[in-house]
């Protein structure tokens, strides 16, 4: 879709990390690009995430862990940050109140963060302070996912087909086109083992990149709707997912898709690796789908609460933490 703003949400799972775009329509929040502009310069303290005791129970709509470290983001410009498997959060200081939609860590230490307002933010202690390092609310195109091959080169992706660059650890970004993506959204990025990157898009769009996201080639989509994210497992096959429950694999890095049967027809939104043939899957309306062990059958679960889930971590081999509408929770795996 080009033109008017997607009514579509836009969500994501990362698990050593979905939903990003906007709000899910069942939060019952309009998805229109309202952006104020503001030029650069000294940030006012309205500027600065308000410290809040009930933000982990805020929408909540990524989240990066790193060596024991989660680190979560969402509406208001509000970061956490846990270090007991998200039993207990630390709020951090971030100086923005822009809807924050993704998160990456490469190391204990070092982050970003993206969101509306094209915000990008850095932390270098963990995520409990940031700094801004780039902001174009003028340009009206929100970041909605960010990843990050190592320490200075990075890639921020988001709406209307934007895709921005950095090779200095973000202090400076420059466009780096995507053939095809035109006025879609891109929704997430996702690096598997052997290097390959994939962009998860609007309309059935996905897209492959074996050079670090210099470049990248188009694949050949099993659906024409929308989807929110991407999976590579570590046996070498890829997950795609997006609305009305559609979750697809390939065993050729894309080249062909195999549809797995869900048995709901909620947006799914995130996905995170468990084990060798062990996944689940988080969605709209508090659906959860857990792979058998072959990777392919699918157990459905449907969480009473019915709040949109849009980002999974595994806190131990038995407990699994979700974000999204409810802020964050934890359950137990099923057995």
């Amino acid at each position: 879709m080009s033109g008017a703003p997607s009514t579509t949400p836009r969500f994501r799972g990362r698990g050593p990390r979905v939903f990003s775009f906007g709000v899910p329509l069942a939060l019952g929040l309009s998805l229109a690009l309202v952006l104020t502009v503001r030029g650069e310069g000294p940030l006012s303290t309205e500027e600065w995430a308000v410290e809040a005791p009930l933000a982990p129970k805020s929408l909540l709509l990524d989240v990066a862990v790193r060596d024991g470290r989660m680190v979560a983001v969402g509406e208001r410009g509000h970061i956490l940050v846990s270090e007991d498997g998200g039993k207990a959060w630390i709020q951090a200081k971030v100086p923005t109140r822009a809807l924050l939609t993704g998160v990456f860590m490469h190391d204990r230490e070092l982050g970003w963060a993206v969101g509306h307002d094209q915000v990008a933010l850095r932390t270098t202690d963990g995520g409990r302070t940031w700094e801004r390092v780039h902001y174009a609310p003028e340009k009206e195109r929100p970041l909605l996912d960010i990843w990050f091959a190592d320490a200075r080169r990075g890639l921020a992706l988001g709406a209307y087909g934007e895709l921005l660059a950095t090779r200095d650890g973000g202090s400076t970004w420059e466009p780096r086109p995507v053939n095809g993506a035109d006025d879609f959204h891109l929704n997430h990025i996702a690096l598997a083992r052997d290097g390959a990157a994939y962009l998860a898009a609007e309309a059935g769009r996905l897209y492959r990149s074996d050079d670090g996201g210099d470049t990248w080639q188009a694949l050949t989509s099993p659906y024409q709707g929308s989807f929110f994210g991407v999976l590579p497992l570590s046996d070498g096959q890829v997950l795609a997912f997006g609305l009305r429950g559609h979750l697809y694999r390939s065993p050729d890095k894309g080249a062909t898709w195999t549809r797995v049967e869900t048995g709901t027809e909620e947006t799914l939104t995130c996905a995170l690796e468990l084990g060798p043939g062990r996944y689940v899957v988080g969605g709209m309306a508090g659906t959860l789908l857990w792979s058998a062990g072959d990777g392919a059958a699918i157990r459905k679960q449907e969480l009473p609460d019915r709040k949109a889930i849009t980002a999974l971590a595994a806190a131990d081999d038995r407990t699994l933490v979700l974000f999204g509408e409810g802020g964050t929770n934890r359950i137990e795996f099923p057995r």
